[in-house]
C-alpha cells in the first residue's frame, strides 16, 4: 500500500510506522513539519499543516491517508495552548480535506483521528458510537469541531473513517510510563473516589485497528477495549502487576495541585470515560488484550 501519515512522527504516528514498515511492499510517507532523513520504505516530506506544498502530489493514488495533527492535550489550558490545540487540528484537517478534494485520484480511504474525550463524564452509560453522549466543555468541544470540519467535505470517492481513539497503553510512549514510574515510587493508589473509568487500548491493538478499517465502510468508530475499567481496579491489578506494596490515593485538590505544577490538567485523570467499541466489535475485530488484567507490562 501507499501509505500517508500526517502528524506520523509523534507517539501513534511511530506506532502506526513500525506496524506499516515491517511489509517492505508498503510505501510510507510521513507529513512533518522537521525533514527527516528517508529509511527504506518510509519517506518524511515537509509541510507546515497550513499551506498547499509539494507534498500533495504523493497523496495522488495513495490508498490511504491518516491525519494524526494535533498539539497535545497534556498541557495547561491557557488561552494560547486552547488556541494551538484547536487551530492544529482545524487547520490541518480542513488543508488535508480541501487537497484530497481536488485530486484526479485521491486516497481510497481517509482516517481521521478523534478521541474517545468527546463522550461525556459517564460512571455508569456505556458510551458507544451511536448512542454516546456527547458534551460541551473544552477537550470535548476541540472533538468536535474537529470532526465537524471533516464531515463538512463531500469527497465522492474516498471513504471517510473517524477514530475516536482512547488512551492508548504501551511501553513505547503516552502516559503508560508516567504511570508506571509513580506506581513504583509509591502513588500507585486510586485518584479522587477511583470510581470514574478508564477507556483504553494497547499498542498493538491501535495499529491493528487502524489497519483492520483501512477496507471497512465511512463512519465512526471507537478504539478502545470492550472492557473499561474503574480506576481504584487499574491502579491496584498495576500495583499487583509491579509487586508494590505502597499505593498511596490522591484527592481530587492535591491532583489539581499536583498538575499545575507540572503543566497539565487534572481533567485528564478525573474525567471517567466509559466507551465501548460496539461497532469494531460487531466487525469481528479480534483484540490481543480486551481487559487490562491480562495486560503484561
Amino acid at each position: 500500500m501507499k501509505i500517508i501519515i500526517a502528524g506520523g512522527t509523534g507517539y501513534l504516528g511511530d506506532l502506526l510506522t513500525n506496524y506499516f514498515k515491517k511489509n517492505k511492499n508498503n510505501q510510507i510517507y510521513i507529513l512533518s513539519r522537521r525533514q527527516f532523513i528517508n529509511k527504506e520504505n518510509v519517506n518524511y516530506l515537509k509541510w507546515d499543516g497550513k499551506k498547499i506544498g509539494y507534498w500533495t502530489t504523493f497523496l495522488e493514488k495513495a490508498e490511504v491517508v491518516i491525519n494524526l495533527v494535533g498539539k497535545s492535550v497534556n498541557c495547561r489550558y491557557t488561552r494560547k495552548n486552547k488556541a494551538k490545540i484547536y487551530s492544529s487540528r482545524i487547520d490541518s484537517t480542513d488543508l488535508l480535506c480541501r487537497v484530497i478534494k481536488g485530486l484526479k485520484f485521491p486516497p481510497k480511504v481517509f482516517i481521521q483521528s478523534s478521541s474517545a474525550t468527546i463522550y461525556s463524564h459517564s460512571e455508569d452509560k456505556l458510551m458507544t458510537e451511536n448512542k454516546g453522549d456527547i458534551g460541551s466543555d473544552f477537550s470535548m468541544d476541540v472533538c468536535k469541531k474537529w470532526e465537524v470540519i471533516f464531515n463538512s467535505y463531500n469527497l465522492p470517492k474516498t471513504r471517510k473513517i473517524i477514530t475516536r481513539t482512547s488512551i492508548v497503553l504501551g511501553n513505547k510512549g503516552g502516559a503508560f510510563p508516567i504511570i508506571k514510574r509513580l506506581t513504583k515510587i509509591g502513588f500507585g493508589g486510586k485518584q479522587r473516589s477511583g470510581n470514574q473509568f478508564i477507556s483504553f487500548i494497547t499498542e498493538k491493538d491501535y495499529a491493528k485497528a487502524i489497519d483492520f478499517l483501512i477496507d471497512k465502510n465511512s463512519g465512526v468508530y471507537n478504539l478502545c477495549v470492550p472492557n473499561p475499567i474503574k480506576n481504584k481496579d487499574f491502579q491496584k491489578q498495576l500495583r499487583e502487576k509491579m509487586n508494590c506494596i505502597i499505593g498511596i490515593s490522591t484527592p481530587a485538590k492535591l491532583l489539581k495541585i499536583g498538575a499545575f505544577f507540572i503543566g497539565t490538567e487534572s481533567e485528564l485523570i478525573l474525567k471517567s470515560r466509559k466507551v465501548y467499541p460496539e461497532k469494531l466489535i460487531k466487525l469481528g475485530f479480534k483484540f490481543s488484550v480486551d481487559n487490562f488484567k491480562s495486560l503484561k507490562i
